[in-house]
């Protein structure tokens, strides 16, 4: 695994830690699920619902692959090597990507603002700095929008355990406050 993808990891774990205690369990995905549907007010009630089963899926995927003990909570040494893991968890992946992206586009037309963006992404957890750096990267057209399908790639490439240099990096570097 490239130095890259597990800083990747990690920050990950820290973000789906939504309570702050240690371990990943089901709670922390309700928590972030009712952060993103907040900052996701002008989305559908489809969008709404396909992000509720990401989460719920990305949760259930994680537990049935990783609970061996039935204990109910995932520890980063649990996560690590599975969430890099393209044949284990790829298909997750893929949904909470389409689902996540396309919460970012309520009007259907196929791009996101900045404003949503970032909205979006500090509900997950991320830092300010580090997401207006991250939009920065995916290259906004003069509007200050990206579209949906490179923010789809941008989250599937951030799960790769062989990238490095991907748009995703932004979102690991320490930035000055």
């Amino acid at each position: 695994m490239r130095d890259e993808a597990a800083k990747r990891v990690e920050l990950v774990f820290s973000l789906f830690d939504a309570n702050g205690n240690g371990v990943v369990d089901s709670g922390d995905f309700d928590l972030m699920t009712g952060r993103v549907l907040e900052a996701a007010a002008a989305s559908g009630d489809g969008a709404k619902d396909a992000i509720r089963a990401a989460f719920r899926r990305y949760w259930t995927t994680l537990a049935t692959e990783l609970d061996a003990n039935g204990d109910g909570v995932i520890t980063l040494d649990e996560f690590r090597p599975f969430v890099l893991d393209p044949e284990r968890f790829g298909p997750t992946i893929a949904e909470f990507a389409e689902a996540l992206s396309a919460l970012g586009d309520p009007d259907g037309d196929g791009l996101i603002e900045r404003p949503l963006f970032v909205s979006l992404m500090t509900a997950i957890g991320f830092e300010e700095a580090n997401i207006h750096a991250l939009f920065d990267a995916f290259g906004p057209d003069s509007e200050d929008r990206i579209t949906v399908a490179a923010w789809n790639a941008g989250i599937k490439d951030y799960y790769a355990p062989d990238l490095a240099g991907i748009p995703g990096d932004q979102l690991v570097t320490d930035r000055a406050a």
